[in-house]
């Protein structure tokens, strides 16, 4: 998407947009080849609207990749185990979607025992199908590249990538400490478990999944609920991953809605032993139950743009509003990465800082041909900035233009290492003429910055509510 369309963030966005919507059909697709086509409407409406998957479905991620390859790998897993006569291609587009997963990120791999012991208990003649093995080998062919990869580097570096080097506990210097890592002793995760739940799911839809779950009989549901359990034990409960629970818990969701309240909630019988359908009306007729359909919908409508979608949520945690939103919380990075894009519009570096890596030289070289190409003014500015920024805030906006721009950024720690390294006229030297030193505003600035930035003009960048976020120095 960004080769096609530019590195904006919309772009960066959008295909967690788009598989989150598509994800919503793959929901109704599941929930109809495991219960009713009512049960997967519901399923599939509780989805589209409830607050884990609008968050994770609009804020780039990789959890969005995984839930819509993983719902398709699933997909294609129940209509082939579900098809008697020919589940051949059904078994080879199982393959192919759990190589795609495995691409997308390595906890996909917790569909393996999954689909592995449903065959195991209900389909083991499947093993003896060459269709199974044929899809599995293509599985290994997409994921292939990875290995490669880690080969490479394994034999290059002496390590394996980030993820496989913190799995099998040798960790290279340089990344013993990493955000996400950071998951505590598996009491604490357990601790952690259900507060973090409640955290990112609004109390409404998890009474209704609690209700359900009561008389949830699915085994391949059930299978997937524990298992999911069991991994999140492993990574970590935190509010991204637990986005992987949440369509499930709408396919729980929707299989209850429609057996408790319109199949005879009252009975407490399991299907099967349940009242008739005129019985059912009276004890639970119609009109209530799509009441109780409709206020809940609306409810988790409004609690999902509360805290996704509105600039800053009303009323109390957890009634109204919730931790997660901080995870996509109107912090000011947008208005700095606006302010920056449009000092910078037209324009090309005039220069820039040698990178460590030849992968990172060529990378801005190539930036650079493209701007030549298009005849921007050559413009000899260095960015520096200071302050606590978030991790991934700082990747997108400093990072992405240094790598993908070749614009000179720096923090201010390297920016005076440079000077005591080469002289208080370094910078001049250098050929640089304008000068950007970012101040994120919650922090109290060092003396030494405060001498640094004495006289010069400042642009203040503020948020939507009005608050100061962000001060440009400018000299």
């Amino acid at each position: 998407f960004m080769t096609i369309f530019g590195d904006s963030i919309f772009v960066m966005r959008l295909p967690s947009a788009l598989l989150g919507i598509v994800s919503v059909y793959l929901i109704y697709l599941i929930g109809l080849k495991l219960f009713s086509e009512g049960a997967a409407l519901i399923a599939a409406a509780f989805f589209a609207v409830t607050l884990n998957n609008i968050y994770i479905s609009r804020i780039g991620m990789q959890e969005a990749y995984v839930i819509f390859f993983m719902l398709l790998a699933s997909y294609f897993f129940l209509k082939a185990v579900e098809t008697i006569h020919s589940p051949d291609k059904y078994l080879i587009w199982t393959g192919v979607s759990l190589g795609l997963v495995f691409l997308t990120k390595y906890n996909a791999f917790i569909l393996v025992p999954i689909f592995l012991i449903y065959l195991l208990l209900y389909k083991r003649e499947y093993f003896s199908n060459k269709k199974l093995w044929a899809g599995a080998f293509l599985a290994f062919i997409i994921f292939s590249p990875v290995l490669i990869y880690n080969f490479m580097l394994y034999k290059s570096a002496g390590h394996f990538d980030f993820q496989i080097s913190h799995i099998i506990g040798r960790v290279p210097e340089g990344w013993e400490q990493a955000p996400g890592k950071e998951i505590g002793t598996i009491g604490e995760r357990i601790q952690n478990f259900i507060p973090r739940l409640i955290a990112s799911n609004s109390w409404l839809f998890l009474i209704l999944f609690a209700v359900s779950l009561m008389f949830l009989r699915n085994r391949f549901i059930i299978l997937v609920l524990c298992f999911l359990f069991l991994l999140l034990l492993l990574i970590g409960p935190s509010y991204r991953f637990l986005t992987m629970l949440t369509p499930w818990m709408a396919i729980a969701v929707g299989a209850g809605f429609r057996r408790c309240f319109v199949a005879g909630f009252a009975s407490g019988q399991p299907r099967g032993l349940l009242h008739s359908r005129e019985e059912s009306e009276k004890i639970m007729p119609k009109a209530v139950c799509a009441f109780g359909l409709a206020a809940a919908l609306i409810f988790e409508i409004f609690y999902s743009y509360n805290n996704q979608i509105a600039y800053y949520p009303k009323g109390k945690e957890p009634w109204l509003a919730s931790k997660v939103r901080y995870e996509n919380y109107n912090w000011g990075y947008r208005d700095l990465e606006k302010y920056l894009l449009d000092e910078l519009d037209g324009k090309m570096p005039a220069l820039t800082f040698n990178n460590r890596y030849q992968f990172l030289d060529d990378t801005q070289d190539a930036a650079l041909k493209k701007a030549n190409a298009k005849n921007l003014e050559p413009y000899p500015a260095l960015i520096v900035y200071y302050g606590n920024f978030d991790e991934g805030a700082r990747l997108w906006i400093f990072d992405r233009l240094n790598i993908y721009h070749a614009w000179p950024i720096i923090p201010l720690d390297t920016y005076f290492q440079y000077l005591r390294e080469n002289g208080a006229d370094y910078y001049q030297k250098a050929g640089f003429q304008k000068y950007y030193f970012i101040q994120s505003a919650n922090i109290v600035p060092s003396a030494e910055f405060q001498n640094l930035i004495k006289g010069m003009k400042i642009d203040v960048i503020r948020n939507a509510r009005g608050d100061e976020v962000f001060g440009v120095y400018k000299f």
